[in-house]
C-alpha cells in the first residue's frame, strides 16, 4: 500500500470539524443574527431546522446516487460549498440569502461524512482501519467542543462576519489539505441498491428509526437554543455563554466515551436510561434556570449526556441494519437530522407561544415519545434485541 502522509487524516478530520462548525455555529450566535436581520428567535431558529431537514432528506439518497463517483472529487466539492456558504453568511445583508446557503452546504452533509470515514479506513492498513475512522469521526466531538463556543466567542468579541469567517478558514484549509494529499480514489466497489434498501423491510428497524428522531428532536429542541435560554433566563452575558458552549463541548468528550462504556455492558439499558436522563436533567433546567451557579452546574451535566445522544442514538438504529451498515449509517445521518429539524420547530413554535422559560416542555415531550417506543420495540422484539446485547 503507497504510503499516506498522515496529516491527511487530519485534513478528513477538520473537513468534520469544518462542517459540524457551520452546522451548529448557529446555535451560539443566534443573538447577533437576530439583531443583524431583525427576525424573531424562532425564525433565526429556521437556520438550525433547515440545514437539518435538507440534511434528512437527501442523506440516503445522495449516499446511494454518489457511490460510482470519484472520493476525492466528491470531498472536494463539499468542503469547497462549506467555505463558499460561510464566506456568504458573512457578506449578505439578507435573511433569505442566508437561508438558501443553508440548503446548498446541507446537501453535502451526510455524503462528505459517509465517504470521509470510509476512505480514512481506505488509506490505512486493515489493522489500523478503525483507529483512522476513530480520529476523523473525533471531529465532531472537537465541532461540538471547539467550533461551536468558537463561532460564539468571536461573534461576541469582534463580530458576527468574523464568527463566520473563521468557518470559512477551517473548511478552506481542508480543501487545501485533501486536494494536496489525498490521490484520487475512484470508488470500484458498488453494493447494489436492491440489498441496501432490503433492510426497510424490517418493521423493527422503523421502531428504532422513530425512536431515534424523538431522541434528536429532544435533544435539539432546547440545545438549538441553548444561548437564547442562558441570556434571557440565567442572564448570562455573551463571554460567559462563550464559556458555557466550549465548557458544553468538553466535558462531551467525557460523556462520549462514558455512554460507551455503558453501551458495552448492556445497550438494552443504556438506550432505556438515556430518555429518562433527559428528562431529569431537563426538569433541574427548568427549575433552577433563573439561578447562576446551579445553571453552570447543570451545563456540565447536560453536555455529560447530551454527548450520549449520538453514540447511543447510532447504536441502537444499527442493530437493525447489520445487513447493510453504511446504509444503516446514512439512515441514522438523516433520520437523526430529521429529528433535529422537528426539535428546533416546536421548540421555537414553544418561544414564540409560551415563552423561552417554557421551551424546555418541548424536550420533555420528545423524550418520553422517544422512551415510549423503545419500551415498544423491547417488548415486541425482545429476542432481536437481546441478541443486540450480545453482540
Amino acid at each position: 500500500m503507497k504510503k499516506v502522509n498522515p496529516l491527511l487524516i487530519i485534513m478528513l478530520a477538520l473537513g468534520v470539524f469544518g462542517i459540524i462548525t457551520t452546522e451548529m455555529g448557529i446555535v451560539g450566535v443566534l443573538p447577533q443574527i437576530t439583531q443583524k436581520f431583525n427576525i424573531t428567535t424562532s425564525q433565526a431558529g429556521l437556520l438550525v431546522s433547515i440545514f437539518a431537514l435538507i440534511v434528512a432528506i437527501s442523506g440516503p439518497f445522495l449516499t446511494l446516487l454518489t457511490s460510482g463517483i470519484n472520493r476525492k472529487v466528491i470531498l472536494l466539492t463539499s468542503v469547497f460549498m462549506f467555505t463558499i456558504s460561510n464566506i456568504i453568511y458573512a457578506c449578505t445583508t439578507k435573511f433569505d440569502i442566508m437561508l438558501v446557503f443553508r440548503i446548498l452546504p446541507a446537501i453535502f452533509h451526510p455524503v462528505f461524512f459517509s465517504i470521509a470515514l470510509v476512505t480514512a479506513a481506505k488509506l490505512v492498513p486493515p489493522e489500523k482501519s478503525n483507529q483512522a475512522v476513530t480520529k476523523v469521526f473525533a471531529g465532531i466531538t472537537f465541532g461540538f467542543a471547539f467550533g461551536v463556543p468558537l463561532t460564539s466567542y468571536f461573534a461576541e468579541q469582534f463580530s458576527l462576519e468574523t464568527a463566520f469567517l473563521f468557518g470559512a478558514v477551517v473548511n478552506a484549509i481542508a480543501f487545501v489539505g485533501i486536494l494536496m494529499w489525498l490521490p484520487s480514489m475512484p470508488n470500484e466497489e458498488k453494493m447494489s441498491y436492491g440489498m441496501q434498501l432490503g433492510i426497510l423491510r424490517k418493521p423493527g428497524l422503523w421502531l428504532n428509526i422513530a425512536a431515534v428522531m424523538f431522541i434528536f428532536a429532544a435533544m435539539f429542541s432546547v440545545y438549538s437554543y441553548f444561548a437564547e435560554y442562558l441570556g434571557q433566563l440565567t442572564h448570562m452575558n455573551g463571554s460567559l455563554i462563550s464559556v458555557m458552549l466550549m465548557a458544553f463541548g468538553l466535558i462531551m468528550i467525557f460523556g462520549n466515551f462514558l455512554f460507551g462504556g455503558f453501551l458495552q455492558k448492556s445497550i438494552t439499558k443504556t438506550v432505556i436510561m438515556f430518555p429518562l436522563l433527559y428528562i431529569v436533567i431537563y426538569l433541574f433546567a427548568y427549575y433552577l434556570g433563573s439561578y447562576l451557579i446551579p445553571m453552570i452546574l447543570m451545563v456540565f451535566i447536560w453536555g455529560i449526556v447530551h454527548s450520549g445522544g449520538l453514540i447511543v442514538s447510532q447504536t441502537w438504529l444499527t442493530t437493525e441494519a447489520k445487513e447493510a451498515p453504511e446504509f444503516g449509517n446514512s439512515l441514522f445521518v438523516s433520520f437523526s437530522n430529521l429529528g433535529i429539524t422537528l426539535g428546533a420547530s416546536i421548540g421555537g413554535w414553544f418561544i414564540s407561544h409560551f415563552g423561552i422559560h417554557q421551551l424546555i416542555w418541548s424536550g420533555i415531550v420528545f423524550a418520553l415519545l422517544a422512551f415510549l417506543l423503545i419500551m415498544i420495540k423491547i417488548n415486541i422484539f425482545s429476542s432481536n434485541v437481546e441478541g443486540a446485547n450480545v453482540a
